[in-house]
């Protein structure tokens, strides 16, 4: 998802000179082609996550289009007060881009996964809360936060995700995509652990269960319609998100079953309230909490086999 994010902005920034990046002095080996392309709009504000999104809010309101780069928590938990005071509070035009969601830097330890981090983005009025789900999701994420005025938080991968989608025809922020009618049950993924509900799917579909699948790149404004008609027309809604189970996606759908009144059963498949205090590479992290194909796979199986 990095290469894709940059080689997307690459071609934005060369169409509109007001684009600027700005990184927290990471991400060299991917951004070395935009700084090399585009010098002119390309900052190092150094190991200064707070100065940078101050720095990166004065120059939005000057009218320039500012992107914020870094990886995990760094450019969101660590200068939460300047997104909510300096960026959110003025609409001003910052895409805060967090390279390394969920457990993608799981070698590092807790203070590198990003696991709250939806759950607070979306918490804060005038911010826009994307999370794609593979490399075509975030080009189209990257060109539709672009276009989209006011704060947006971008939550990619790493590198290495798979292209599940061929193409997208239409794709809106705010707008979940469908990628398989069912039977019975509903699943819904955002960000890059839709690469472990695709496989959830499959797995399903050897017990010859028929699961609806649907990704929402966006994870605020949610696609209200989409969770709306599900819950009509499904026995079972399944939320998955490589994220604390409080407050994230899952609780995003979940609040709009309450408000409408639905009777239909949720399960919130996700990080149980716990930090890591495991190390290891992202497959294991997810196998360990219980966030896996597997796991998703074998939860839904027990409602409704």
């Amino acid at each position: 998802m990095r290469d894709t994010f940059v080689k997307t902005l690459i071609d934005i920034a060369k169409a509109d000179k007001n684009v600027v990046l700005i990184t927290g002095d990471l991400g060299f080996g991917v951004l070395k082609p935009y700084w090399e392309q585009l010098p002119n709009q390309f900052i190092n504000a150094g190991i200064a996550e707070q100065n940078m999104t101050s720095f990166a809010a004065g120059m939005a309101l000057s009218g320039k289009i500012v992107y914020t780069y870094s990886i995990g928590n760094f450019p969101t938990m660590r200068c939460l007060e300047q997104i909510r005071n300096d960026c959110a509070y003025h609409n001003a035009n910052v895409k805060i881009v967090c390279v390394g969601g969920g457990f993608v830097y799981g070698p590092l330890g807790m203070s590198h996964h990003a696991t709250e981090d939806l759950a607070i983005m979306r918490a804060l009025p005038n911010v826009t809360v994307m999370a794609p789900g593979d490399l075509v999701e975030a080009e189209e994420a990257t060109k539709a936060i672009y276009h989209n005025p006011g704060t947006c938080y971008l939550r990619l991968g790493r590198g290495g995700e798979k292209r599940i989608h061929d193409k997208l025809e239409d794709f809106m922020i705010g707008k979940s995509i469908k990628v398989k009618d069912g039977e019975m049950a509903a699943i819904f993924t955002t960000g890059a652990i839709f690469d472990e509900a695709v496989e959830a799917s499959r797995l399903l579909a050897e017990k010859r269960i028929n699961a609806a699948l649907y990704t929402f790149p966006t994870v605020k404004p949610i696609d209200r319609d989409t969770i709306i008609e599900c819950a009509g027309k499904y026995d079972l809604i399944v939320t998955v998100e490589e994220h604390n189970i409080q407050g994230g996606f899952g609780s995003a759908v979940s609040e709009v079953l309450a408000r409408e009144k639905f009777d239909v059963k949720q399960i919130m498949i996700g990080i149980d309230d716990v930090y890591s205090s495991i190390v290891g590479n992202q497959k294991y992290l997810r196998a360990r909490y219980n966030i896996s194909a597997n796991d998703i796979a074998e939860r839904i199986m027990e409602y409704l086999v």
